[in-house]
């Protein structure tokens, strides 16, 4: 029993100080999305799309969205012909015809999001063995949430002295380990936002991980909309109650 007893506390030691050691303060910035009123600043939404497409979706996936989910209330909200637009610059495979063939097309906005990869060996095979991540819940999927992936885009440094590192492997700050395959995928100026944003390294971090998680909670305002009003319902309920309460027992007289 007391060598169970001597065994357990010292795996606690252990994975406290491994934990310890290894736990970094995330970049902050400010989320337009945090709060009680929080929510998604459309024009980021749409500059994060823009990001995704251009530098993300080469390697990772989004398989759980939809190019309508685009224009629905909520996300980035553009337009239904905007959306149209978005969706026939992609193609994707379809059928049989009636001669049996598959062919291609250009996607409508009942069609997910167009995968990089046919299947994970295809991933795999392209990116050294690493297989790159469905971004689709990767925000709720990570501890630390928006903060650890914004971090992580912008945590790319040189190894430390001592420290070596295998071919196509690179130096983050805040992945776990501080080793990650993935090479830095931002730079300034790397994509010419629409909008005319200036397309620095932290504002591509930025709008690409509030559309992360917009895609991982896609009815975050509407839940927020929703505790506001239950707030509010409650408030006033427990009000009703408490002058109901004191009316009833104005009519006992004390005994005292």
């Amino acid at each position: 029993m007391k060598i169970l007893l001597k065994f357990l506390v010292l795996v606690f030691i252990f994975t406290f100080q491994a934990n310890s050691a290894e736990k970094v303060e995330y970049l902050k910035t400010d989320w337009s999305f945090k709060g009680l009123f929080g929510k998604f600043d459309r024009g980021s939404l749409q500059r994060g799309y823009q990001v995704y497409t251009e530098v993300c979706s080469s390697c990772h996936s989004m398989k759980y969205l939809s190019y309508r989910n685009l224009s629905e209330k909520g996300g980035p909200e553009f337009s239904e012909a905007e959306a149209k637009a978005i969706a026939a610059s992609f193609e994707v495979t379809d059928g049989p015809n009636e001669d049996g063939e598959m062919f291609t097309r250009p996607a409508k906005l009942s069609d997910k999001f167009v995968k990089p990869y046919e299947n994970v060996k295809a991933a795999q095979a392209a990116n050294g063995g690493a297989y790159p991540p469905d971004m689709s819940v990767l925000v709720k999927a990570r501890g630390g949430g928006v903060d650890y992936i914004y971090s992580l885009l912008l945590g790319y440094e040189d190894a430390p002295s001592g420290m070596k590192l295998d071919e196509g492997v690179h130096y983050n700050k805040y992945m776990y380990g501080n080793k990650i395959k993935m090479s830095k995928p931002l730079s300034d100026g790397l994509v010419e936002y629409s909008d005319g944003t200036v397309a620095s390294e932290a504002q591509m971090a930025k709008d690409v991980t509030t559309f992360l998680m917009w895609s991982a909670e896609p009815h975050l305002e509407s839940r927020h909309q929703m505790g506001f009003k239950v707030i509010v319902y409650l408030i006033i309920l427990t009000i009703l109650v408490y002058f109901s309460m004191k009316r009833i027992w104005s009519r006992v007289e004390s005994e005292v």
